[in-house]
This record gives structure tokens, sequence and C-alpha cells, in this order.
């Protein structure tokens, strides 16, 4: 029987929240800071797109501003089928999937979102990605997209983020988020705080189910 506490939705940020996409990003990159350099600049610039333009173009002028060679796109692409799930992210999700729907909204192309979903052992209900919402996040579209697949109001719907630019797009949408913060980022300037913001996944079920 499903847990009638839990939201009647609940979406999640890919890359981010539920893959370890930074480790793939610092192989391709070379060393840790220079991915780390790479996938920052990289978020900057998803995030303040607005409107699709294609996703693998958006890595390769990250990767070229920051001095990369220019077969480091290449090189990530390779890998991205062995992007590491966080740990404790696929138990939860094993939790409560049957008891509410499941989404994810990411800043990629159908091509990868899709190839990057399929490293969870989930059936998700649907996947929303900026190319197919044609915005990125935060812009509000890309999450109203998800809400409109699954036919859920977004006060009954629940986002666990992964970047703090999330809470802008969840605030605009009225989307409560929990913030998986696992590498530690700092909360943009001006992004509202989230509901709860925490450096595992393991507290993602107990809020979940704190819902009325």
């Amino acid at each position: 029987m499903a847990n009638t506490s839990l939201p009647k939705a609940v979406l999640f940020d890919l890359l981010t929240a539920l893959l370890d996409s930074w480790t793939v990003w610092n192989a391709a990159a070379g060393s840790e800071t220079q991915g780390r350099a790479w996938r920052t600049e990289y978020l900057r610039l998803t995030y303040g797109c607005g409107a699709y333009v294609p996703y693998e173009d958006l890595v390769a002028t990250a990767a070229a501003t920051v001095g990369l060679p220019p077969d480091s796109p290449r090189a990530l692409e390779e890998h991205w089928t062995e992007l590491p799930v966080w740990s404790g992210v696929q138990a939860a999700l094993d939790e409560i999937e049957g008891q509410t729907k499941l989404a994810i909204v990411t800043n990629c192309s159908r091509r990868l979102g899709v190839l990057a979903a399929n490293r969870l052992n989930t059936r998700w209900d649907c996947i929303v990605t900026a190319e197919d919402a044609g915005f990125y996040k935060p812009d509000p579209r890309p999450y109203r997209h998800a809400l409109q697949e699954l036919q859920v109001a977004p006060e009954h719907a629940a986002f666990v983020a992964g970047s703090g630019y999330d809470l802008f797009g969840t605030a605009a949408v009225g989307l409560r988020t929990y913030w998986h913060n696992r590498v530690g980022l700092a909360r943009p300037d001006g992004a509202p705080a989230a509901d709860i913001e925490s450096p595992t996944f393991e507290g993602v079920v107990s809020w979940l189910k704190g819902f009325a």
C-alpha cells in the first residue's frame, strides 16, 4: 500500500544529485583541479543559458574556456555510461519506488540524459532534459514540463537538487527542495535556501515521508 505521507511525485536532478559525474569529469580533464574548473564553468554556462543550445556545445565551450585540450569532451562522453551512483541513492529510490511518481529533470541532451538515467535500476515515470523542455534549469519550464507529464501540482511534489542553482527554479515553481550537496558547493548569490541541505542522501526518504 502506498505511503500517503509521501508527495505524489518526486523529481530529481540527475548528474549531481544522483550520480557522481564529478569523478568522470575530473578523469576526462586529467586532474581534480582541472575537472572542477571545467565543471564549474559548464554549470555557469548551462544555468545562465536559458533557451536550449546543444549541450555538447556548452561542454566544449567550457573546456576551451578553462584551457583543456580539444579532445576532453570526447573523453568525457566515452565514460558517460560509467557515471558512478552516489552511495545511498539506489537504496532510497528502491524504498519509495511504487509509492510515488519518480522523475528526472536534468540539464543535458536527450541522448545523454537517457544514458545517464540508465545507470540507476529505477523505473522512471518521466525523464525531462533541457533539450526536451527547450530551456535549461533554473528556468521554470523544465520543472513544469515534468510536472505536466506527471499530472501533479507543484504543491504535491518535491525536488532533490544537486546544485544550488536549482534553488532558483524550484522556488519559482513552488517545489519544496532537498539539496544533496555532496561536493560542498557554495550556494549561489541570491539563491533561496533549500528546505534541507545535506552532504548525504540518507535523509531524503525521511524528509519525503514527512510530507502531509
